[in-house]
């Protein structure tokens, strides 16, 4: 695991957590801008990092090494972290395990999947080998580049925004292993977050997009004592993947306490 920092270390720290199968790479497109309110922290999972050899083994185990950073570098706490689809689920467990203490919890339209492990098994399972090849390769497969093209522009930058954070097109990463991608899966949806979670001290701010469906913001309400749910009439990160200007105000806005 590797944790790339950037920005001004006067300005206060927020740590940015990619999604499933994304690099820390799919966060360059909105550090300038974040630049200008906070010192940024990318975080670079175990397995999805491309200077360094390592193997994705559980969301416990990134955990203790997250812990680490922030207690070693940051006296244990920081002022805020932002969650991206997978990355939602790495902040809220990080908020309910209570070794570090996060200002402001952002949850980035996360969907909260959990599962047993004999669904969570077949699932991954299902999984691995379209992601695998997708991934190494930087491509889609052909019959969904095909009907992407087909797409009218509105949904065609959605898509492609949202393929831009798997990193699709970009040469592809031929070093991440079948094995990392199947317990990021696997693990996300085994590893249990707590219901109502309530920190002192502590907000969490949803970026709900709406799109998604209300069964969602009834998860939210279920993991969250008193979330921030910022309703946004999108799909699942795109705020995050297409409007990038509007994301960072809104984060702005979440961790000043501006509505």
């Amino acid at each position: 695991m590797k944790f790339y920092e950037s920005g001004d270390s006067s300005k206060p720290v927020i740590f940015l957590f990619p999604g499933t199968c994304c690099l820390y790479s799919s966060f360059d497109h909105i550090l300038d801008r974040l630049h200008s309110y906070f010192y940024t922290v990318t975080v670079s999972y175990d397995g999805f990092d491309p200077n360094e050899k390592t193997e994705f083994y559980s969301m416990e185990d990134e955990c203790e090494k997250i812990e680490q950073e922030i207690k070693k570098k940051y006296d244990g706490r920081i002022k805020a972290a932002y969650g991206c689809s997978l990355g939602g689920s790495f902040v809220s467990l990080l908020i309910q395990r209570k070794r570090i203490h996060i200002d402001h919890g952002i949850i980035g339209s996360s969907d909260m999947d959990e599962a047993g492990r004999l669904v969570a098994k077949i699932k991954s399972s299902m999984v691995v080998p379209f992601m695998y090849k997708m991934i190494h390769t930087g491509a889609l497969p052909k019959f969904m580049q095909k009907k992407l093209n087909k797409t009218d522009e509105v949904k065609k930058e959605l898509y492609n925004g949202f393929l831009n954070m798997f990193g699709i097109g970009k040469g592809g990463n031929p070093w991440i292993t079948k094995q990392s991608i199947y317990n990021q899966f696997y693990s996300d949806l085994v590893t249990k977050v707590q219901h109502g979670i309530d920190v002192p001290g502590t907000t969490i701010h949803v970026f709900y997009a709406t799109k998604m469906g209300k069964k969602y913001e009834k998860r939210y309400w279920t993991y969250f004592k008193n979330p921030d749910i910022r309703r946004h009439n999108m799909q699942h990160e795109e705020l995050f993947c297409c409007h990038s200007t509007e994301w960072v105000e809104e984060v702005r806005k979440a961790v000043e306490g501006d509505r």
